[in-house]
């Protein structure tokens, strides 16, 4: 009776486990999302730059003051939006404040390309942004676009 206990037991708890344990079909965008920006950047007649991590970024006005690095603290006025246009986020003129190594991949490589006084765009793969997971309304698998605008280096 104990060992029957004992199986019927574990049995369950490998049930529940692979039952409970849903990780998303899909996770992997790399190509999807690669395609997805350059038909973006095709279709918006951009000129853009690619980061060996396949990050894009496209640099309107370098600015003239410090540049950032990775893990510096940073006051960025942004928007950030998907390819069909339809805004998800955008800060108050005045920007917001955090570090570098505080955000999504995309930022923290992405923000550095920029001096004080600089804007341009990130077009963020997935990978560099929430991955295959839902966020905050954001769809698993996304390319996010931001534009950016580089206030201060704290």
């Amino acid at each position: 009776m104990k060992h029957l206990f004992s199986a019927l037991l574990a049995m369950t708890l490998l049930i529940s486990c692979s039952s409970s344990d849903k990780e998303p079909q899909k996770t992997d965008y790399t190509v999807e999302n690669e395609k997805e920006i350059t038909d973006y950047i095709a279709k918006n007649d951009l000129t853009a730059q690619r980061s060996d991590s396949g990050l894009y970024y496209i640099i309107n006005e370098e600015g003239t003051g410090e540049k950032p690095t990775s893990t510096s603290n940073v006051t960025v006025a942004y928007k950030g939006y998907y390819t069909s246009g339809k805004v998800f986020d955008e800060s108050k003129p005045e920007g917001i404040s955090f570090g570098l190594n505080q955000v999504i991949q995309g930022w923290t490589e992405g923000i550095p390309y920029f001096k004080v006084g600089g804007s341009g765009v990130l077009l963020v793969p997935s990978h560099l942004g929430y991955g295959p997971y839902d966020y905050r309304g954001i769809p698993g698998g996304s390319v996010l676009i931001f534009e950016v605008k580089l206030i201060s280096v704290n």
